[in-house]
């Protein structure tokens, strides 16, 4: 009998502490990705403006225990490959690539690892 209440008690406090991660790991999620949209922001490559502007986070999915947010850039998406990647002008010359999404990309992978692992540690 003692053993049945012993595992219910377990189950009770992995539920507790699952539930406490997964809610600062769905935050943590919101942070990370207004983060990367505001440092893209900056990092961009400036002409009139509109590109550097149009950087935003959106949340695409929310589930139990799981949410998935995409950075994108709302008004200027058709750039985003040809100035990262570079491409063929109209003159059939190459334009040199601006590589800016890359780093941040890295930048926020590795930062939020350690954010997540922090979380688990402490709960």
């Amino acid at each position: 009998m003692a053993d049945i209440n012993l595992s219910t008690q377990i189950n009770q406090v992995l539920g507790k502490y699952e539930a406490t991660v997964n809610d600062k790991v769905k935050e943590l999620v919101d942070e990370t990705t207004k983060e990367a949209a505001k440092e893209l922001k900056s990092t961009s490559p400036k002409r009139t403006g509109a590109y550097k502007k149009s950087w935003s986070s959106t949340n695409i999915k929310t589930g139990a225990r799981s949410k998935t947010n995409t950075v994108h850039n709302k008004k200027r998406y058709q750039l985003t490959h040809l100035l990262e990647k570079g491409h063929v002008g109209r003159d059939g010359k190459r334009v040199r690539a601006i590589p800016h999404i890359a780093p941040v990309e890295e930048k926020t992978i590795k930062k939020f690892e350690r954010k997540v692992e922090d979380i688990i540690n402490n709960g």
